[in-house]
């Protein structure tokens, strides 16, 4: 496809938005003591179906980087300029990051802040990633990839074990951000993030994996998108032998074999929507994807503030439901109807062709 073309493709942007809109539901249930299993992170190793979302989000990162830059550096655009345009968005969604860390900070009235999470996982993934993009070609990206995937997971090794709170990731996060972790081990003292520094080696990883298969879509190049994803799951697999399956640590493994999946899901979501023509849903989370998932989380935190939200759910699902269904389904019933809530919200921001850009 020409440089000069560069559509927008509604497949991505209805994959962001199923993406979004399954962050908003594993995030938010009616009662986290009762979620059920495929809702549910792996306690450590291991991979569900949630433990799919946020490498599927970095992926579509890396996809929409290819096809918002790549055209452009084709076209002679100053890569100078571009890049000043990455670091500038990379670092509102950042400085966004912190701003929701810090109304978290004060609603759940934690006792200390957090520096580092998805948010700002995904603008820093987006500025070193983007920067890759606009000054290497496609060669030296996969070059740039195995050397993340061999180097990150040598290091992982050299820490001698990839449990709780004494992996290596889990140690420099600690060393170098303090108390200013996601969890602290009230036994040890110990802290760890699951979107920490060291982490986001492998997040990089996956969201260079996204340019690549970005730029076989605008290329029309079907065959290569079904066979990586084959490929990356098999060596995912044959890696998850020396190093599991982990989200916490964002493990080379968890990068291949989730970004197989992402190669396939892209394809597929490409083929019946672009191809033929089946609706885009999930389009109108994904063109308002940061709004939705910041506005939701304050919307989050100003109940928690407000004292509104435990009543809520106690006199709208749960007084009636849990005698009937259980208290899984109460819980659940909750989570939809939040998704819900910002369905019609995005829907409507959606009709009147307002977007908010971060």
């Amino acid at each position: 496809m020409s440089a000069a073309a560069a559509p927008r493709y509604a497949s991505v942007d209805a994959l962001r938005g199923v993406t979004v809109a399954a962050m908003l539901l594993v995030n938010n249930p009616g009662d986290w003591g009762h979620v059920y299993a495929p809702l549910e992170h792996a306690a450590w190793h291991g991979c569900t179906p949630t433990d799919l979302i946020f490498p599927m989000f970095l992926f579509i990162v890396g996809v929409s980087i290819a096809l918002a830059l790549l055209p452009r550096v084709e076209r002679g655009d100053s890569t100078g300029l571009l890049g000043r345009t990455v670091l500038g968005r990379a670092a509102r969604i950042v400085g966004l990051g912190l701003v929701l860390h810090l109304c978290a900070w004060w609603a759940f009235d934690l006792p200390h802040y957090r520096v580092m999470g998805v948010l700002q996982r995904i603008g820093l993934c987006f500025a070193i990633v983007g920067m890759l993009a606009l000054h290497t070609r496609g060669r030296t990206q996969w070059i740039a990839l195995a050397t993340l995937l061999l180097g990150y997971g040598a290091l992982l090794a050299s820490g001698g074990s990839y449990e709780p709170f004494v992996n290596l990731a889990s140690r420099f996060d600690h060393a170098v951000l303090g108390v200013h972790v996601y969890q602290i081990d009230p036994a040890t003292g110990r802290g760890h993030d699951p979107e920490g520094l060291l982490s986001t080696l492998g997040a990089l990883a996956t969201t260079l994996l996204g340019v690549r298969a970005g730029d076989w879509l605008r290329r029309g190049n079907r065959r290569a998108q079904w066979i990586a994803g084959i490929v990356l799951m098999a060596f995912g697999l044959a890696w998850a032998t020396w190093q599991p399956f982990n989200k916490n640590l964002w493990t080379p493994s968890y990068v291949l074999w989730t970004g197989g999946i992402a190669c396939w899901v892209l394809a597929l979501f490409h083929v019946l929507i672009d191809g033929r023509r089946w609706p885009a849903l999930g389009r109108a989370f994904g063109v308002n994807a940061i709004a939705a998932y910041a506005g939701s989380a304050f919307m989050l935190y100003a109940l928690v503030a407000a004292g509104w939200l435990q009543p809520l759910y106690e006199h709208g699902f749960a007084a009636w439901m849990t005698p009937r269904f259980g208290p899984y389904v109460p819980s659940l019933a909750y989570a939809l109807c939040f998704v819900a809530v910002w369905w019609i919200v995005v829907r409507v921001l959606d009709a009147r062709r307002i977007y908010f850009k971060v």
